[in-house]
């Protein structure tokens, strides 16, 4: 008998992706996402650093992807009915 995974982010019921967080782990991913972002908002002001607020940008997105597709439901399209 297999134990049950325990998904931190569901699937979307409509579309493709994942929805808000379901456990607190999910919640404090996407806190410390949000934490991140502010700080690279404030250090890397887009005026001023441009290329690489927009690159600590894109790398931060990319880990809460990766959170995401490896603590979520497997990624599918959705037309609502699952």
């Amino acid at each position: 008998m297999s134990p049950t995974r325990e998904y931190w982010f569901p699937a979307k019921r409509y579309g493709w992706g994942w929805g808000f967080p379901v456990s607190w782990q999910g919640w404090m991913a996407l806190i410390v996402y949000f934490l991140l972002l502010g700080v690279v908002v404030v250090l890397f002001q887009p005026a001023r650093h441009p290329f690489a607020f927009g690159l600590l940008v894109t790398v931060l997105s990319l880990a809460l992807v990766a959170v995401c597709w490896l603590k979520g439901e497997p990624p599918r399209w959705r037309w609502g009915k699952d």
